[in-house]
């Protein structure tokens, strides 16, 4: 090689450097996680990705031994690197690369805390009663597309004490953006997870009747769910749905901790407003957004009203975060349901396909509502509805699993399999309607759980053209049906 082709161009040499410029490629090295836990490292290592699962372990992965009620991760050290862990945070010397700390909850706590402020990544955090995993993952997909890739999100569910922190911890130095996800079953669990992010933007999707038996009531829910504001940084933005009863009452909590807010939905006041939404042939909508210096035309890809009033606080998040509308719009467009939330199926049945949708992970009263308005709107020869109880009702379960009988009217669904013993009450509403009521009752059948269900929908003989929607609550254990069915036509 001649000296001149080695030497720099000067152009090259006077190239800018930016503070970016000097975080670390790799996710975590033994210096890094000593220096965030206190921590005594027993050699050098870096790791590519953070597990506390040994089950989900990859190469390259450091593996947390989280201490519980009635597990010892350090039973299944010896496990993780055989999956191919790098090293492991531990409470005891291991014969393996690892980092000694006292309380590997803690540690994993104060790692976690480290990877939010070593770099400059822009963190949003999504809650409410539903869709916030569906609104996480959009928001996500808009902000990785604008970013190339720069953006971070929890996956799966991964909402709560332990799931949060394992999310922030694997955020990377040079992400751009977080997406965090934040749930919970009780009073007191969003502050502590708003504390470990301290989110720039904080979303609430909505308020409903989800662990109502835990709290008591909606106002209760929303005073919880409006929490996730304690944890804002400092110039932060809370998104607030406009459209409910509950809507004044999260407005109050961001006024009386001083930050900002932006309402989204139907309400002529909302900050960012729908001013229409015309449904697809095939499912999704056209939406028109009015955002008040601004009006913004997209496609919603996702089926149902729900998901136009999603793409609201999409949006307003993505604004909120610094982000770019155009590509939010473009993502919107392409995104698909989610395993367990809205993913759709093509499955055989004689002389052709039926479509089954995948909703099986989660119920309560306003997502059952919702969904089967959504299964009304799809084109289909019969509609059948596979319907898991609702779980976490407490005194309110029978008066909510009766009131879907409505829904399922206005639906027009053909045939509904009710599964668990809180169906009953609906099974006796829907005995009381008839053929002279108003409109065509469906059939229905009751089913104790996940088996005699296969086999109730095996016996009512799909045909091309037929759409199934399988609802209800994770614990029911309706995705074994899902499985079933998809396999079976694979």
């Amino acid at each position: 090689m001649s000296a001149a082709l080695a030497k720099p161009h000067p152009l090259l040499r006077a190239w800018p450097k930016a503070p970016r410029d000097a975080l670390p490629l790799a996710l975590w090295d033994a210096a890094a996680v000593a220096a965030a836990t206190g921590g005594s490292p027993s050699g050098d290592f870096q790791a590519s990705g953070v597990e506390m699962d040994s089950r989900d372990v990859r190469p390259g992965d450091l593996f947390v031994a989280l201490k519980g009620e009635a597990m010892d991760g350090h039973r299944f050290v010896p496990m993780a690197f055989e999956k191919g862990a790098s090293a492991a945070i531990t409470d005891r010397p291991v014969d393996y690369p690892h980092i000694l700390v006292p309380d590997t909850t803690a540690a994993l706590h104060a790692l976690a805390h480290a990877a939010r402020d070593r770099g400059e990544a822009v963190r949003i955090a999504v809650t409410g009663s539903v869709g916030k995993t569906g609104v996480k993952e959009a928001i996500f997909n808009a902000l990785d597309r604008a970013s190339r890739g720069a953006a971070h999100r929890s996956v799966r569910s991964y909402n709560n004490h332990v799931g949060v922190p394992l999310s922030l911890a694997r955020l990377p130095a040079r992400a751009r953006y977080g997406v965090f996800e934040m749930g919970m079953n009780h009073a007191g669990e969003i502050a502590p997870l708003a504390d470990h992010v301290r989110p720039h933007v904080a979303v609430i999707t909505t308020i409903a009747p989800a662990h109502i038996e835990n709290l008591g009531s909606l106002e209760a829910i929303a005073d919880e769910k409006a929490q996730i504001f304690t944890g804002l940084s400092e110039g932060g933005t809370a998104i607030i749905p406009a459209d409910l009863p509950e809507t004044q009452r999260m407005i109050d909590h961001a006024r009386a901790l001083g930050v900002r807010f932006v309402t989204f939905g139907r309400n002529h006041k909302a900050d960012i407003r729908l001013l229409d939404a015309i449904p697809n042939a095939h499912g999704g909508s056209l939406v028109t957004a009015d955002l008040g210096d601004a009006r913004l035309c997209y496609t919603v890809a996702e089926p149902g009203e729900h998901w136009v009033t999603n793409s609201l606080a999409v949006m307003a998040a993505v604004r909120a975060a610094g982000g770019d509308l155009a590509s939010a719009g473009l993502s919107m467009a392409e995104m698909g349901g989610l395993k367990g939330r809205g993913a759709r199926h093509a499955i055989g049945v004689p002389a052709g396909k039926a479509t089954l949708i995948d909703e099986s992970y989660n119920a309560n009263p306003a997502s059952m509502r919702a969904t089967l308005r959504a299964l009304g709107e799809t084109p289909a020869h019969r509609r059948v509805a596979v319907l898991g109880a609702m779980k976490e009702l407490g005194d309110f379960s029978d008066r909510f699993h009766a009131q879907l009988a409505e829904p399922l009217m206005e639906a027009k669904i053909d045939h509904a399999i009710l599964v668990g013993d809180e169906m009953r009450p609906l099974e006796v509403e829907l005995g009381k309607w008839d053929d002279n009521s108003l409109g065509k009752p469906p059939s229905f059948a009751h089913c104790n759980g996940p088996d005699e269900a296969i086999a109730a929908l095996s016996d009512y003989s799909l045909t091309h053209g037929d759409a199934v929607l399988v609802k209800g609550s994770n614990a029911v254990g309706l995705g074994k049906l899902v499985t079933h069915f998809t396999r079976a036509s694979g």
